[in-house]
């Protein structure tokens, strides 16, 4: 899983990974705050969905609480989402929205959608110019 989140953060998400495997249980409300029962909210309604393109492009769509569609840049740490703009970006309170923590745990539990599509649909996704 490589990100530019701090090494704390990459650790705790192997962690997750592990204790998630042995026990079910995770520590991430302890780190990540609030967001991360909203954040655990979006896995167990298997709302993230890692699209996949034969050249190798990824990126995630992740439903909302309010069924909104975000598509998620996990390897530029990016999410469309108010949240991040605000909170990650501009106040600098947190170092990820609840979209972003939901990638990253689907990811550590082995729970991700996945979806292949063309690279022409991928690039189309990567300009903005029309969702998936």
């Amino acid at each position: 899983m490589r990100s530019f989140l701090p090494a704390v953060a990459e650790q705790l998400f192997r962690d997750v990974q592990k204790t998630y495997q042995e026990t079910s249980q995770s520590k991430t409300r302890f780190v990540f705050g609030p967001c991360a029962l909203q954040a655990l909210d979006l896995v167990d309604q298997r709302a993230v969905t890692c699209l996949s393109s034969p050249s190798g492009r990824k990126a995630f769509q992740v439903i909302g609480g309010s069924g909104r569609l975000y598509t998620c840049f996990v390897s530029c740490h990016y999410c469309p989402c108010p949240a991040f703009a605000y909170t990650v970006l501009r106040r600098n309170e947190g170092p990820l929205c609840k979209h972003i923590l939901a990638v990253y745990l689907c990811q550590s539990m082995g729970v991700t959608q996945q979806e292949s599509v063309s690279d022409q649909q991928m690039s189309t996704l990567l300009s903005g110019t029309a969702p998936l």
